[in-house]
């Protein structure tokens, strides 16, 4: 119990030093985002440095970024909906368009006061998703802003939280597994009510005498291959441009391999590799081999 406690200090350390990082490189959101619906339910703030969702019992909110990109490393710094949060879902996603998208998801699941927000993370190919993991938190994200991290490249997707990796999906297409690479994405992020099946599988409804709900996003920050009229941005690029590239090539070392593992030992709550009710027949290919690679 003692080292599980330590590591838990030890990564809240690192968490305050990463998120003064990421906040030194924050996006102005007048700039980078359009405002896509819920009326003046979504709103930016402090001269482009803020933006606030809102959900009520009429509608909720949303944005998207006014660039597609074609990999990249995306950082959003949120503070979720605080109390009795139950039946709201606040989703921060990439995702493509058309029935055969692809998609790479956050979804924070509210509950009841006092009860942990669950993390729902998946990735959709071709229109395809069902890899569903989802993650208990080792703070309350409600209190604070914490960086919401996807890193997606021709290897890998990552998802981090305070650059603490919590999942990692890899390219398996040697062996079959569809992977998205070739659909451009947006950044979207939206507040909604989801009270049929986000708490408790819907047995939780929401409580609207607590509306209305609010998240707050902030430091905003994307390094990627931005796609415009079929082109990536990338093709221009070079190394000595001074872009931070790390995120093209990017892969857990040991240090990093270590603390998916802790997040995954004490705070993964489902992981559809191992629900044999669901896949009778046998296991996706890809959750044959590890995880952590």
């Amino acid at each position: 119990m003692a080292t599980f406690s330590f590591a838990v200090m030890l990564l809240v350390s690192l968490v305050v030093v990463v998120s003064c990082f990421i906040a030194a490189s924050a996006g102005d959101f007048h700039q980078e985002f359009d405002l896509t619906w819920g009326d003046k339910r979504a709103e930016i703030l402090d001269r482009g440095k803020l933006l606030t969702l809102t959900l009520d019992n009429t509608s909720g909110s949303g944005f998207r970024s006014k660039r597609e990109y074609l990999f990249g490393r995306i950082d959003m710094q949120i503070k979720l909906v605080s109390g009795n949060s139950a039946g709201t879902v606040t989703a921060f996603y990439l995702s493509s368009e058309g029935p055969n998208h692809d998609e790479i998801d956050f979804e924070f699941l509210g509950n009841l006061s006092g009860d942990p927000y669950i993390v729902h993370t998946n990735v959709y190919s071709q229109g395809k998703g069902d890899k569903e993991q989802q993650f208990y938190l080792w703070f309350d994200p409600t209190e604070n802003f914490h960086t919401y991290s996807i890193i997606w490249n021709l290897q890998r997707i990552i998802f981090m939280v305070d650059n603490i990796p919590i999942r990692v999906f890899n390219n398996e297409e040697s062996i079959g597994v569809p992977y998205p690479k070739s659909q451009p994405m947006r950044l979207y992020s939206s507040l909604w009510d989801a009270d049929q099946w986000a708490t408790r599988g819907g047995l939780v409804k929401t409580d609207w005498s607590k509306a209305p709900f609010k998240a707050y996003f902030r430091n905003y920050n994307a390094e990627g291959c931005a796609w415009s009229n079929g082109v990536s941005d990338c093709a221009s690029k070079t190394s000595s441009s001074g872009g931070n590239n790390v995120w093209q090539t990017q892969a857990l070392d040991a240090s990093g391999r270590r603390r998916l593992r802790w997040v995954q030992r004490y705070f993964m709550v489902y992981d559809y590799c191992t629900d044999l009710k669901r896949f009778p027949v046998g296991r996706p290919r890809e959750c044959r081999r590890s995880r952590f690679l």
